[in-house]
């Protein structure tokens, strides 16, 4: 893991537990990584033939500079999540996305109602695009910034996968009567706080955010009786899938989920 910063990551307490699971001798270090410096760490992980790396923070939108290769996720949500060094060459992966779509999976079928994204970043470009390869017909999104939900509904709308609209940013923010997923894609700390209004006992509520209490949005979705996927469910899918691109090994992510408790609660 190359943070900036790196700590208080959960990563390398997941991966451990995993190697360990699969009878694997693999080791996973955390390290803080300047972004200035960020094209001579991932260089010097492939000379040390380590298997690839996670990225967080900065240092994810930075490394779509820094690859020698984007997947078509990566290059879709002008971010890195994951590299891979196995071809001989930093291949960049975003595998953030296909985590929400995961964790939403086991509550609902993103292909069955229309799906409300907020946020214009690298998370909510990665979610909206794999919910339009999930099958959901038609994508809502919003974004503090006009530009970028118009922009993301534009590039959605070049997959010809999905249709996709723009919600204008309002406090509360409406959700649309004929929605079934609502994905909070928007930093954790956002100043004012993402607010909802139109709660509703079907809807399946997602929220990013990796903490180890439930996050104030989805205290007011569960309050409301939706049902709640939070950051640790979301986490705990995008590491499995991240696991076994690196190992060709299927992780249990009911264990890492119960592995991110641990280390939230240490």
């Amino acid at each position: 893991m190359l943070g900036c910063p790196a700590a208080g990551q959960p990563d390398q307490y997941l991966f451990e537990r995993a190697f360990a699971a699969a009878g694997l001798d693999w080791r996973f270090l955390t390290l803080d990584v300047a972004e200035d410096h960020l094209q001579a760490a991932l260089r010097g992980a492939a000379a040390l033939r380590f298997r690839g790396c996670l990225l967080s923070g900065p240092l994810r939108g930075l490394a779509t500079d820094v690859v020698d290769e984007l997947s078509p996720a990566a290059a879709f949500a002008c971010g890195v999540s994951m590299v891979d060094t196995r071809q001989g060459k930093l291949v960049g992966h975003m595998t953030e996305g296909r985590g929400v779509v995961e964790a939403v999976r086991r509550h609902a079928e993103p292909a069955s109602k229309p799906v409300l994204v907020a946020g214009g970043g690298i998370a909510a470009k990665a979610t909206a695009l794999e919910m339009a390869l999930a099958g959901s017909g038609r994508i809502v999104v919003t974004a503090r910034s006009p530009e970028q939900a118009e922009a993301l509904c534009d590039a959605i709308r070049g997959l010809e996968q999905s249709a996709a609209e723009t919600l204008p940013w309002a406090d509360p923010l409406p959700i649309p009567e004929d929605v079934g997923v609502v994905v909070a894609a928007v930093p954790q700390a956002s100043d004012p706080p993402l607010t909802f209004s139109g709660w509703r006992g079907d809807l399946v509520v997602a929220d990013l955010a990796l903490v180890s209490q439930p996050s104030r949005l989805l205290a007011e979705a569960r309050r409301h009786g939706a049902c709640c996927v939070d950051g640790l469910d979301i986490r705990s899918e995008k590491n499995a899938i991240d696991f076994q691109s690196w190992t060709d090994r299927d992780a249990d992510p009911d264990m890492l989920r119960e592995a991110i408790d641990e280390f939230l609660n240490i």
